[in-house]
Protein backbone atom coordinates (compact mmCIF):
# COMPACT_ATOMS: atom_id res chain seq x y z
CA UNK A 1 0.00 0.00 0.00
CA UNK A 2 1.57 3.25 -1.19
CA UNK A 3 0.37 6.05 1.14
CA UNK A 4 1.92 8.86 -0.92
CA UNK A 5 0.18 7.59 -4.05
CA UNK A 6 -3.17 7.29 -2.25
CA UNK A 7 -3.06 10.87 -0.95
CA UNK A 8 -1.80 12.08 -4.32
CA UNK A 9 -4.92 10.51 -5.84
CA UNK A 10 -7.05 12.49 -3.37
CA UNK A 11 -5.72 15.76 -4.78
CA UNK A 12 -5.60 14.60 -8.40
CA UNK A 13 -8.92 12.77 -8.78
CA UNK A 14 -11.90 15.17 -8.45
CA UNK A 15 -14.48 12.51 -7.50
CA UNK A 16 -12.21 10.98 -4.85
CA UNK A 17 -11.40 14.44 -3.50
CA UNK A 18 -15.10 15.27 -3.28
CA UNK A 19 -15.87 12.07 -1.40
CA UNK A 20 -12.90 12.58 0.93
CA UNK A 21 -13.92 16.15 1.78
CA UNK A 22 -17.55 15.05 2.22
CA UNK A 23 -16.41 12.42 4.74
CA UNK A 24 -14.30 14.95 6.64
CA UNK A 25 -17.23 17.39 6.73
CA UNK A 26 -19.61 14.84 8.24
CA UNK A 27 -16.99 13.74 10.77
CA UNK A 28 -16.61 17.43 11.71
CA UNK A 29 -20.38 17.57 12.30
CA UNK A 30 -20.04 14.53 14.56
CA UNK A 31 -17.27 16.17 16.57
CA UNK A 32 -19.25 19.42 16.82
CA UNK A 33 -22.28 17.60 18.22
CA UNK A 34 -20.03 15.83 20.73
CA UNK A 35 -19.58 19.20 22.46
CA UNK A 36 -23.26 20.23 22.73
CA UNK A 37 -24.50 19.14 26.19
CA UNK A 38 -27.99 17.96 27.03
CA UNK A 39 -29.92 20.59 29.07
CA UNK A 40 -30.33 20.11 32.81
CA UNK A 41 -26.92 18.52 33.52
CA UNK A 42 -24.21 19.73 35.89
CA UNK A 43 -21.38 19.05 33.46
CA UNK A 44 -18.59 19.58 36.01
CA UNK A 45 -20.13 17.04 38.42
CA UNK A 46 -20.57 14.54 35.56
CA UNK A 47 -16.95 14.98 34.45
CA UNK A 48 -15.83 14.34 38.04
CA UNK A 49 -17.92 11.16 38.05
CA UNK A 50 -16.25 9.94 34.86
CA UNK A 51 -12.81 10.68 36.25
CA UNK A 52 -13.62 8.00 38.81
CA UNK A 53 -15.08 5.75 36.10
CA UNK A 54 -11.81 5.41 34.15
CA UNK A 55 -11.22 1.75 33.28
CA UNK A 56 -14.87 0.81 33.75
CA UNK A 57 -17.55 0.08 31.17
CA UNK A 58 -18.51 3.77 31.31
CA UNK A 59 -14.94 4.78 30.60
CA UNK A 60 -14.94 2.45 27.59
CA UNK A 61 -18.27 3.85 26.35
CA UNK A 62 -16.90 7.37 26.72
CA UNK A 63 -13.96 6.42 24.48
CA UNK A 64 -16.23 5.04 21.76
CA UNK A 65 -18.34 8.22 21.88
CA UNK A 66 -15.28 10.45 21.67
CA UNK A 67 -15.84 11.97 25.11
CA UNK A 68 -19.51 12.74 24.36
CA UNK A 69 -20.79 10.59 27.23
CA UNK A 70 -18.49 12.29 29.74
CA UNK A 71 -20.36 15.57 29.20
CA UNK A 72 -23.67 13.93 28.24
CA UNK A 73 -23.84 15.66 24.89
CA UNK A 74 -26.46 15.05 22.21
CA UNK A 75 -24.28 12.28 20.69
CA UNK A 76 -23.56 10.58 24.02
CA UNK A 77 -24.93 7.18 22.89
CA UNK A 78 -22.84 7.16 19.72
CA UNK A 79 -23.57 4.50 17.09
CA UNK A 80 -23.59 1.59 19.53
CA UNK A 81 -27.44 1.21 19.46
CA UNK A 82 -27.27 0.82 15.67
CA UNK A 83 -24.45 -1.72 15.92
CA UNK A 84 -26.35 -3.69 18.57
CA UNK A 85 -29.46 -3.66 16.38
CA UNK A 86 -27.39 -4.80 13.40
CA UNK A 87 -26.04 -7.73 15.43
CA UNK A 88 -29.55 -8.73 16.51
CA UNK A 89 -30.84 -8.61 12.92
CA UNK A 90 -27.95 -10.73 11.65
CA UNK A 91 -28.61 -13.31 14.37
CA UNK A 92 -32.33 -13.29 13.53
CA UNK A 93 -31.47 -13.77 9.85
CA UNK A 94 -29.78 -17.04 10.76
CA UNK A 95 -32.42 -18.14 13.28
CA UNK A 96 -35.70 -17.19 11.54
CA UNK A 97 -36.36 -18.71 8.08
CA UNK A 98 -38.65 -15.91 6.91
CA UNK A 99 -36.01 -13.24 7.56
CA UNK A 100 -33.34 -15.46 5.99
CA UNK A 101 -35.52 -15.80 2.89
CA UNK A 102 -36.02 -12.04 2.83
CA UNK A 103 -32.24 -11.50 2.94
CA UNK A 104 -31.23 -14.12 0.38
CA UNK A 105 -34.08 -14.36 -2.10
CA UNK A 106 -35.70 -10.93 -2.23
CA UNK A 107 -32.67 -9.09 -3.61
CA UNK A 108 -32.56 -5.32 -3.22
CA UNK A 109 -36.07 -5.19 -1.73
CA UNK A 110 -35.07 -7.66 0.98
CA UNK A 111 -31.94 -5.70 1.85
CA UNK A 112 -33.94 -2.49 2.13
CA UNK A 113 -36.48 -4.13 4.45
CA UNK A 114 -33.77 -5.57 6.69
CA UNK A 115 -32.04 -2.17 6.83
CA UNK A 116 -35.39 -0.66 7.76
CA UNK A 117 -35.92 -3.17 10.59
CA UNK A 118 -32.35 -2.51 11.76
CA UNK A 119 -33.04 1.22 11.96
CA UNK A 120 -36.25 0.67 13.92
CA UNK A 121 -34.38 -1.61 16.32
CA UNK A 122 -31.60 0.97 16.72
CA UNK A 123 -34.12 3.66 17.68
CA UNK A 124 -35.75 1.32 20.22
CA UNK A 125 -32.40 0.36 21.78
CA UNK A 126 -31.34 4.01 21.88
CA UNK A 127 -34.59 4.87 23.67
CA UNK A 128 -34.02 2.11 26.26
CA UNK A 129 -30.42 3.18 26.89
CA UNK A 130 -31.36 6.85 27.06
CA UNK A 131 -34.17 6.13 29.53
CA UNK A 132 -31.84 4.05 31.73
CA UNK A 133 -29.18 6.79 31.71
CA UNK A 134 -31.69 9.56 32.44
CA UNK A 135 -33.30 7.70 35.36
CA UNK A 136 -29.93 6.76 36.80
CA UNK A 137 -28.43 10.23 36.56
CA UNK A 138 -31.23 11.73 38.65
CA UNK A 139 -29.99 9.90 41.72
CA UNK A 140 -26.25 10.12 41.06
CA UNK A 141 -23.74 12.53 42.53
CA UNK A 142 -20.12 13.42 41.86
CA UNK A 143 -17.37 12.07 44.18
CA UNK A 144 -17.72 15.31 46.17
CA UNK A 145 -21.49 14.84 46.62
CA UNK A 146 -22.69 17.38 44.03
CA UNK A 147 -25.91 16.22 42.27
CA UNK A 148 -25.39 15.57 38.56
CA UNK A 149 -29.00 16.58 37.85
CA UNK A 150 -29.89 19.74 39.84
CA UNK A 151 -33.60 19.62 38.93
CA UNK A 152 -34.79 16.02 38.38
CA UNK A 153 -38.29 15.26 37.22
CA UNK A 154 -40.46 14.46 34.22
CA UNK A 155 -39.20 17.44 32.19
CA UNK A 156 -35.58 16.33 32.58
CA UNK A 157 -36.46 12.73 31.69
CA UNK A 158 -38.43 13.75 28.61
CA UNK A 159 -35.79 16.18 27.30
CA UNK A 160 -32.88 13.82 27.98
CA UNK A 161 -34.47 10.71 26.47
CA UNK A 162 -35.70 12.61 23.42
CA UNK A 163 -32.35 14.34 22.85
CA UNK A 164 -30.19 11.23 23.27
CA UNK A 165 -32.47 9.10 21.08
CA UNK A 166 -32.60 11.76 18.38
CA UNK A 167 -28.81 12.22 18.56
CA UNK A 168 -28.15 8.51 18.11
CA UNK A 169 -30.66 8.37 15.23
CA UNK A 170 -28.95 11.33 13.56
CA UNK A 171 -25.56 9.60 13.90
CA UNK A 172 -27.06 6.51 12.27
CA UNK A 173 -28.13 8.66 9.32
CA UNK A 174 -24.72 10.36 9.29
CA UNK A 175 -22.90 7.01 9.13
CA UNK A 176 -25.10 5.79 6.29
CA UNK A 177 -24.43 9.00 4.31
CA UNK A 178 -20.67 8.55 4.77
CA UNK A 179 -20.92 4.97 3.50
CA UNK A 180 -23.08 6.04 0.55
CA UNK A 181 -21.43 9.28 -0.58
CA UNK A 182 -18.08 9.32 1.22
CA UNK A 183 -15.15 6.96 1.62
CA UNK A 184 -15.18 3.95 3.95
CA UNK A 185 -17.65 2.37 6.35
CA UNK A 186 -19.54 5.23 7.98
CA UNK A 187 -20.28 3.56 11.33
CA UNK A 188 -16.70 2.36 11.76
CA UNK A 189 -15.36 5.81 10.85
CA UNK A 190 -17.55 7.47 13.48
CA UNK A 191 -16.15 5.11 16.13
CA UNK A 192 -12.66 5.73 14.72
CA UNK A 193 -13.13 9.51 14.97
CA UNK A 194 -14.34 9.23 18.55
CA UNK A 195 -11.31 7.18 19.64
CA UNK A 196 -8.81 9.38 17.80
CA UNK A 197 -10.35 12.51 19.35
CA UNK A 198 -9.75 11.03 22.81
CA UNK A 199 -6.08 10.19 22.25
CA UNK A 200 -4.59 13.71 22.83
CA UNK A 201 -6.12 13.98 26.30
CA UNK A 202 -4.80 10.50 27.13
CA UNK A 203 -1.29 11.45 25.98
CA UNK A 204 -1.44 14.62 28.09
CA UNK A 205 -2.54 12.59 31.09
CA UNK A 206 0.33 10.12 30.69
CA UNK A 207 2.88 12.94 30.32
CA UNK A 208 1.45 14.57 33.44
CA UNK A 209 1.85 11.27 35.31
CA UNK A 210 5.49 11.06 34.18
CA UNK A 211 6.13 14.67 35.18
CA UNK A 212 4.57 14.19 38.63
CA UNK A 213 6.46 10.95 39.22
CA UNK A 214 3.39 8.70 39.20
CA UNK A 215 4.87 6.88 36.19
CA UNK A 216 8.55 6.19 35.61
CA UNK A 217 10.26 6.93 32.31
CA UNK A 218 11.04 3.22 31.94
CA UNK A 219 7.35 2.37 32.25
CA UNK A 220 6.49 5.02 29.63
CA UNK A 221 9.05 3.61 27.19
CA UNK A 222 7.68 0.13 27.84
CA UNK A 223 4.17 1.33 26.99
CA UNK A 224 5.37 3.01 23.78
CA UNK A 225 7.19 -0.18 22.77
CA UNK A 226 4.08 -2.27 23.41
CA UNK A 227 1.93 0.10 21.33
CA UNK A 228 4.41 0.05 18.42
CA UNK A 229 4.62 -3.75 18.51
CA UNK A 230 0.83 -4.00 18.62
CA UNK A 231 0.40 -1.70 15.63
CA UNK A 232 3.00 -3.67 13.65
CA UNK A 233 1.31 -6.97 14.55
CA UNK A 234 -2.15 -5.65 13.66
CA UNK A 235 -0.98 -4.37 10.27
CA UNK A 236 0.78 -7.67 9.55
CA UNK A 237 -2.20 -9.83 10.49
CA UNK A 238 -4.74 -7.60 8.76
CA UNK A 239 -2.71 -7.73 5.54
CA UNK A 240 -1.83 -11.45 5.74
CA UNK A 241 -3.64 -13.78 3.35
CA UNK A 242 -3.63 -17.36 2.16
CA UNK A 243 -3.44 -17.62 -1.62
CA UNK A 244 -5.27 -20.68 -2.91
CA UNK A 245 -3.97 -21.62 -6.42
CA UNK A 246 -6.54 -21.72 -9.20
CA UNK A 247 -6.45 -22.97 -12.76
CA UNK A 248 -8.81 -22.10 -15.57
CA UNK A 249 -9.43 -24.42 -18.48
CA UNK A 250 -9.15 -21.72 -21.11
CA UNK A 251 -9.56 -18.04 -21.73
CA UNK A 252 -10.34 -15.91 -24.76
CA UNK A 253 -7.82 -13.41 -26.06
CA UNK A 254 -9.33 -11.40 -28.90
CA UNK A 255 -11.09 -14.04 -30.94
CA UNK A 256 -8.76 -16.89 -30.03
CA UNK A 257 -9.02 -19.33 -27.13
CA UNK A 258 -5.71 -20.15 -25.45
CA UNK A 259 -4.82 -22.94 -23.03
CA UNK A 260 -4.82 -23.10 -19.26
CA UNK A 261 -3.73 -20.21 -17.13
CA UNK A 262 -3.22 -19.97 -13.38
CA UNK A 263 -4.40 -17.50 -10.80
CA UNK A 264 -5.09 -17.54 -7.07
CA UNK A 265 -7.92 -16.91 -4.62
CA UNK A 266 -6.79 -14.62 -1.77
CA UNK A 267 -8.30 -15.47 1.63
CA UNK A 268 -7.58 -13.10 4.50
CA UNK A 269 -6.10 -14.51 7.69
CA UNK A 270 -8.71 -12.38 9.48
CA UNK A 271 -11.63 -11.99 7.04
CA UNK A 272 -13.84 -10.36 9.69
CA UNK A 273 -11.45 -7.43 10.29
CA UNK A 274 -12.28 -5.34 13.38
CA UNK A 275 -16.02 -6.08 13.26
CA UNK A 276 -15.89 -8.84 15.97
CA UNK A 277 -14.22 -6.43 18.40
CA UNK A 278 -16.83 -3.73 17.77
CA UNK A 279 -19.68 -6.24 18.04
CA UNK A 280 -18.36 -7.80 21.26
CA UNK A 281 -17.79 -4.41 22.89
CA UNK A 282 -21.27 -3.26 21.86
CA UNK A 283 -22.94 -6.37 23.27
CA UNK A 284 -21.18 -5.96 26.62
CA UNK A 285 -21.83 -2.22 26.86
CA UNK A 286 -25.59 -2.40 26.43
CA UNK A 287 -26.51 -4.55 29.49
CA UNK A 288 -23.85 -2.84 31.61
CA UNK A 289 -25.38 0.55 30.81
CA UNK A 290 -28.87 -0.58 31.74
CA UNK A 291 -28.06 -2.45 34.99
CA UNK A 292 -25.79 0.35 36.24
CA UNK A 293 -28.81 2.58 36.77
CA UNK A 294 -31.05 -0.07 38.34
CA UNK A 295 -30.91 0.34 42.10
CA UNK A 296 -31.01 -3.32 42.95
CA UNK A 297 -28.30 -5.44 44.64
CA UNK A 298 -28.44 -8.10 41.92
CA UNK A 299 -28.18 -5.51 39.12
CA UNK A 300 -25.28 -3.79 40.85
CA UNK A 301 -23.45 -7.09 41.32
CA UNK A 302 -23.87 -7.80 37.58
CA UNK A 303 -22.52 -4.34 36.80
CA UNK A 304 -19.48 -4.88 39.02
CA UNK A 305 -18.83 -8.30 37.48
CA UNK A 306 -18.89 -6.83 33.95
CA UNK A 307 -16.18 -4.23 34.58
CA UNK A 308 -13.17 -4.38 32.22
CA UNK A 309 -10.40 -6.44 33.77
CA UNK A 310 -12.60 -8.70 35.91
CA UNK A 311 -12.41 -12.42 35.28
CA UNK A 312 -16.02 -12.65 34.06
CA UNK A 313 -15.53 -9.70 31.70
CA UNK A 314 -12.36 -11.18 30.19
CA UNK A 315 -13.99 -14.59 29.70
CA UNK A 316 -17.22 -13.21 28.19
CA UNK A 317 -15.38 -10.66 26.04
CA UNK A 318 -13.03 -13.31 24.68
CA UNK A 319 -15.89 -15.72 24.00
CA UNK A 320 -17.87 -13.02 22.18
CA UNK A 321 -14.85 -12.13 20.02
CA UNK A 322 -14.46 -15.79 19.05
CA UNK A 323 -18.17 -16.12 18.29
CA UNK A 324 -18.43 -12.98 16.18
CA UNK A 325 -15.21 -13.76 14.31
CA UNK A 326 -16.70 -17.07 13.10
CA UNK A 327 -20.16 -15.60 12.70
CA UNK A 328 -19.12 -12.61 10.60
CA UNK A 329 -16.69 -14.70 8.53
CA UNK A 330 -19.56 -17.05 7.69
CA UNK A 331 -21.54 -14.03 6.47
CA UNK A 332 -18.83 -12.49 4.28
CA UNK A 333 -17.30 -15.74 2.96
CA UNK A 334 -19.52 -18.42 1.43
CA UNK A 335 -17.50 -21.46 0.22
CA UNK A 336 -20.49 -22.98 -1.64
CA UNK A 337 -21.09 -19.79 -3.60
CA UNK A 338 -17.40 -19.40 -4.46
CA UNK A 339 -17.16 -23.04 -5.56
CA UNK A 340 -20.22 -22.58 -7.76
CA UNK A 341 -18.83 -19.41 -9.34
CA UNK A 342 -15.49 -21.10 -10.01
CA UNK A 343 -17.24 -24.00 -11.69
CA UNK A 344 -19.26 -21.65 -13.89
CA UNK A 345 -16.09 -19.78 -14.90
CA UNK A 346 -14.27 -23.00 -15.77
CA UNK A 347 -11.90 -22.67 -12.81
CA UNK A 348 -10.74 -25.31 -10.35
CA UNK A 349 -8.25 -25.88 -7.53
CA UNK A 350 -5.49 -28.29 -8.63
CA UNK A 351 -6.02 -31.71 -7.08
CA UNK A 352 -9.54 -30.89 -5.84
CA UNK A 353 -12.74 -31.88 -7.61
CA UNK A 354 -15.10 -29.11 -8.62
CA UNK A 355 -18.35 -28.52 -6.76
CA UNK A 356 -18.87 -29.96 -3.29
CA UNK A 357 -15.24 -31.02 -2.77
CA UNK A 358 -14.04 -27.50 -3.60
CA UNK A 359 -16.53 -26.00 -1.14
CA UNK A 360 -15.37 -28.39 1.61
CA UNK A 361 -11.72 -27.65 0.84
CA UNK A 362 -12.29 -23.89 1.06
CA UNK A 363 -14.34 -24.32 4.22
CA UNK A 364 -11.46 -26.18 5.91
CA UNK A 365 -9.01 -23.45 4.96
CA UNK A 366 -11.31 -20.67 6.16
CA UNK A 367 -12.02 -22.47 9.45
CA UNK A 368 -8.31 -22.73 10.24
CA UNK A 369 -7.62 -19.14 9.24
CA UNK A 370 -10.61 -17.92 11.24
CA UNK A 371 -9.38 -19.73 14.35
CA UNK A 372 -5.97 -18.06 14.02
CA UNK A 373 -7.65 -14.68 13.45
CA UNK A 374 -9.95 -15.15 16.46
CA UNK A 375 -7.01 -16.04 18.71
CA UNK A 376 -5.13 -12.95 17.52
CA UNK A 377 -8.11 -10.63 18.05
CA UNK A 378 -8.71 -12.04 21.53
CA UNK A 379 -5.07 -11.65 22.59
CA UNK A 380 -4.85 -8.11 21.20
CA UNK A 381 -8.07 -7.13 23.00
CA UNK A 382 -7.41 -8.76 26.38
CA UNK A 383 -3.66 -8.67 27.08
CA UNK A 384 -3.29 -4.87 26.74
CA UNK A 385 -6.39 -4.46 28.90
CA UNK A 386 -4.63 -6.37 31.68
CA UNK A 387 -1.44 -4.36 31.19
CA UNK A 388 -3.41 -1.09 31.27
CA UNK A 389 -4.94 -1.96 34.62
CA UNK A 390 -1.68 -3.20 36.12
CA UNK A 391 0.19 -0.05 35.06
CA UNK A 392 -2.69 2.36 35.81
CA UNK A 393 -2.79 3.81 32.30
CA UNK A 394 -5.62 5.64 30.52
CA UNK A 395 -7.96 3.13 28.94
CA UNK A 396 -7.39 4.70 25.52
CA UNK A 397 -4.23 2.65 25.17
CA UNK A 398 -6.12 -0.63 25.34
CA UNK A 399 -5.83 -3.15 22.52
CA UNK A 400 -9.47 -2.68 21.53
CA UNK A 401 -8.99 1.01 20.73
CA UNK A 402 -5.70 0.45 18.88
CA UNK A 403 -7.12 -2.45 16.87
CA UNK A 404 -10.17 -0.42 15.80
CA UNK A 405 -8.09 2.65 14.87
CA UNK A 406 -5.52 0.69 12.85
CA UNK A 407 -8.09 -1.65 11.29
CA UNK A 408 -10.47 1.12 10.21
CA UNK A 409 -7.57 3.23 8.90
CA UNK A 410 -6.27 0.32 6.78
CA UNK A 411 -9.76 -0.45 5.47
CA UNK A 412 -10.39 3.20 4.54
CA UNK A 413 -7.04 3.53 2.76
CA UNK A 414 -7.74 0.37 0.77
CA UNK A 415 -11.14 1.69 -0.26
CA UNK A 416 -9.58 4.96 -1.36
CA UNK A 417 -7.01 3.05 -3.41
CA UNK A 418 -9.65 0.79 -4.95
CA UNK A 419 -11.93 3.73 -5.74
CA UNK A 420 -9.12 5.61 -7.50
CA UNK A 421 -8.26 2.46 -9.48
CA UNK A 422 -11.90 2.00 -10.48
CA UNK A 423 -12.12 5.60 -11.67
CA UNK A 424 -8.92 5.20 -13.70
CA UNK A 425 -10.35 2.09 -15.38
CA UNK A 426 -13.60 3.91 -16.13
CA UNK A 427 -11.63 6.81 -17.60
CA UNK A 428 -9.55 4.46 -19.73
CA UNK A 429 -12.61 2.61 -21.02
CA UNK A 430 -14.37 5.91 -21.72
CA UNK A 431 -11.42 7.18 -23.75
CA UNK A 432 -11.26 3.89 -25.64
CA UNK A 433 -14.99 4.03 -26.47
CA UNK A 434 -14.62 7.60 -27.71
CA UNK A 435 -11.72 6.58 -29.96
CA UNK A 436 -13.74 3.65 -31.30
CA UNK A 437 -16.68 5.96 -32.07
CA UNK A 438 -14.37 8.45 -33.76
CA UNK A 439 -12.77 5.65 -35.76
CA UNK A 440 -16.15 4.34 -36.81
CA UNK A 441 -17.19 7.83 -37.87
CA UNK A 442 -14.02 8.26 -39.92
CA UNK A 443 -14.54 4.94 -41.70
CA UNK A 444 -18.00 6.03 -42.73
Amino acid sequence: MNLSKIFANVTAVPELRRRFLFTLALLAVFRLGAHIPVPGINVEALVDFFQRAQGTVFGMMDIFSGGALRKLTIFALGVMPYISSSIIMQLLTVAIPSIEKLAKEEGEYGRRKINQYTRYGAVLLAFIQALGIAIGLESMTSPTGVPIVPNPGFTFLFVTVTTLTAGSTFLMWLGEKITEKGIGNGMSLLIFAGIVASIPSAVIRVLTMVKSGDMSLFKLLTVVAIIVLMIAAIVYIQEAERRVPLQYARRTVGRQAVGRYTSYLPIKLNPAGVIPIIFAASILMFPATVVRFIHNPIAQSIYEALQPGTTLYLVVYGALIFFFTYFYTAIVFNPEEIAENLNKAGGFIPGVRAGTDTAKYLDRIVSRLTFAGAVFLTLVALIPMIIVQKMNLPFYFGGTAILIVVGVALDTLKRMEAFALMLSYEGFLGRRRRKMRLGAGGSR
